[in-house]
């Protein structure tokens, strides 16, 4: 899949350098991730890296092979939870207003479709993160639910989680 000059791949280990190059500093900024703040880098790669039935990729400048973005997707439940999917995003600051995002956020969506996945939940998307809320409304998600003051904002103080769905369906 590829859109301009960026293409999405199946992310290797051998990626994680230039993942945790964006990772780390995204996390640290306290706007759009719950993870903690002290996370080793193999701690995040192993919170990054999804196991089959999930995957990861990574989206790649096609001229210079330079890791832009990723996403991890897969169930969002075991067991009985197994049949809707979910996933995680992040762009590079330096690849920002290039189409990442959307070109991540569409590909999650065919690939879950093709999985035959019945819908894609985000848990927790930080209702301060507009941009996230905007692509995910174009890309046909809904928010479900907000959990208000559910998460602490380095810039915002306590701000909501928006649950979002998507029927696939």
């Amino acid at each position: 899949m590829s859109a301009g000059a960026v293409e999405i791949r199946e992310a290797t280990r051998a990626d994680w350098p230039a993942i945790w190059a964006f990772f780390a500093p995204i996390v640290a900024a306290g706007e759009t991730y719950a993870y903690p703040e002290d996370l080793t880098s193999a701690q995040a790669e192993d919170l990054w890296f999804k196991e089959p039935p999930g995957r990861t990729v990574v989206a790649v400048d096609a001229a210079t092979g330079a890791v832009l973005g990723s996403a991890g997707m897969g169930p969002n439940r075991p067991g009985r939870g197994d049949h809707v999917g979910t996933a995680s995003f992040m762009v590079s600051p330096n690849a920002r207003g290039r189409g990442v995002g959307r070109l991540l956020g569409e590909h999650v969506v065919a690939w879950h479709r093709a999985q035959g996945y019945a819908g894609i939940q985000f848990n927790a998307v930080v209702e301060t993160n507009t941009a996230a809320v905007a692509l995910w409304r174009s890309l046909g998600f809904e928010i479900v639910g907000t959990v208000p003051g559910a998460y602490r904002s380095r810039a915002h103080g306590l701000v909501g989680l928006h649950v979002m769905h998507l029927d696939l369906r």
